[in-house]
């Protein structure tokens, strides 16, 4: 017999919204990351007043609510751990408009974020978050995982750039937050609230986003290390000479070799670290920029740099750079990706550490990511279907965790907490700081229908990397 609040939801949506077939709901049962939990229906919705006839019902029936925009998320965000219903968002038609006076973009949550960087490029102006997924994630992703990307060590991530919201409350309820002027300190700040809340406080269904004048020029430098330690004393003495790149992006040599194996893209083989820069501004500042960062370069004794002098070299540089993903991808059938984040003096350390870590597991371990901001990416090489092997990644990746946090880290920069970090939060934050998220939680939605099993552990949960 089908569930009184499936008939519901056929009866107020139509039938064509509600999804219920095998396939359907498998279809939504996984993400990026590891775990597979299969709905009970797929809900999808194309405007803000579908989601609050879908929220009044859920809320009612006490049913769980797993939003969920393309499932490119690397930490179970989208994943329905209790059941219940998903609630896409990626079938919402996108729409963009831009107020180029106002330096401003009202966005659908269906819209991906390449759309948003293409449409307001056209304006002169530039919407700075820059996620890797930006090509297949949606901004409604975006803005319940407060992405990050590239650019954040000079712009910042999602959240600098979102001043206003339309939210659909966990009973159904329409309403607005901030607004669309950059100064607002009416009330608290609800805004930055969601941003990041992966979903457990509200379903986003507009969003109105802050954006800036696109940089004049860009120029690219790309320089080669001998070791991990030179590369990291190139990155804060980058930092601290007055220089702020847009980009500063790092890979080690498992990496570079992984890309130029996969397809050769002219990095240097033999150097144990590359760093990847960007600068932007105008063209006379950034001749002189240019001009002292590789005065650094060879002081620290750079093995080899590299100054692409047109914008199709550069575009190749980073294009190695973004093949780094899928090339490590081809070495073992299964990637575990995390985003480990330290102070920037930390870095060589965390290198170090990492490279225990790897040794004592005896794990196919590389390591690439943002090393401007301290936002690095360790990636376990692995085959899920050897449980010893996976049985010593899980390990490995509690280690990598407690390393970040003994060094003044985060569990995460970008990817969220999900159902993959939420057994260490408390080693973060402690207990009182899990508990008062729990209390806001709480006095937010009290039935706990908005993506439960996501960012607060359940007693004696662990991390299992596993899709059974």
């Amino acid at each position: 017999m089908e569930a009184k609040w499936i008939t519901a939801l056929k009866s107020t949506l139509g039938e064509k919204y509600v999804r219920t077939a095998v396939v359907d709901r498998h279809s939504y049962s996984y993400d990026g990351s590891f775990g597979e939990y299969v709905p009970e229906a797929v809900v999808q919705v194309a405007s803000a007043r579908q989601v609050s006839e879908v929220m009044k019902i859920a809320n009612h029936y006490r049913v769980p609510v797993t939003p969920r925009g393309q499932g490119t998320c690397l930490s179970g965000g989208p994943l329905p751990v209790y059941g219940g219903m998903v609630l896409d968002t990626s079938q919402w038609p996108a729409s963009i408009e831009v107020y180029a006076d106002d330096l401003i973009a009202e966005v659908s949550p269906g819209t991906l974020t390449s759309a948003i960087h293409q449409e307001v490029e056209a304006y002169g102006l530039m919407y700075p978050p820059d996620p890797s997924s930006a090509h297949v994630s949606t901004i409604g992703g975006n803005l319940a995982e407060n992405s990050g990307g590239p650019r954040g060590l000079k712009y910042g991530v999602t959240k600098d750039y979102v001043i206003g919201l339309e939210v659909v409350t966990p009973e159904g309820e329409i309403t607005r937050t901030g607004g669309r002027t950059i100064k607002n300190v009416t009330g608290l700040d609800i805004t930055k609230l969601i941003v990041g809340s992966e979903g457990v406080l509200g379903v986003i269904t507009s969003a109105t986003l802050k954006l800036i004048p696109k940089p004049k020029a860009v120029q690219t430098i790309m320089v080669a290390f001998a070791s991990m330690e030179t590369a990291g004393r190139a990155i804060s003495t980058t930092l601290t000479s007055g220089i702020l790149p847009s980009k500063m992006e790092f890979i080690d040599h498992a990496c570079v070799q992984a890309v130029e194996a996969y397809e050769p893209s002219g990095l240097p083989q033999d150097a144990e670290a590359v760093l990847i820069m960007e600068l932007d501004g105008h063209e006379e500042t950034l001749d002189k920029e240019l001009q002292e960062i590789l005065t650094i370069m060879k002081q620290l004794e750079a093995t080899a740099v590299q100054v692409p002098e047109t914008a199709e070299a550069a575009a190749r540089i980073w294009k190695a750079r973004k093949m780094v993903s899928p090339a490590i991808a081809t070495i073992k059938p299964t990637k575990v990706s995390e985003d480990a984040t330290v102070p920037r003096s930390q870095i060589p350390l965390m290198m170090k550490k990492l490279g225990e870590i790897r040794e004592k597991y005896e794990i196919n371990l590389v390591v690439f990511g943002h090393a401007g901001d301290g936002n690095l990416h360790p990636n376990i090489l692995c085959d899920e279907r050897d449980q010893a092997e996976m049985k010593r990644v899980e390990k490995a990746v509690e280690d990598i965790f407690q390393a970040a946090i003994d060094l003044g880290g985060t569990l995460s920069g970008e990817h969220g907490i999900g159902t993959m970090k939420s057994p260490f939060m408390e080693n973060e934050i402690g207990i009182a700081g899990v508990d008062l998220m729990k209390r806001i939680k709480q006095s937010w939605d009290p039935n706990n229908i908005m993506n439960p099993g996501k960012i607060f552990a359940e007693p004696g949960q662990r991390l299992v990397l596993s899709r059974e």
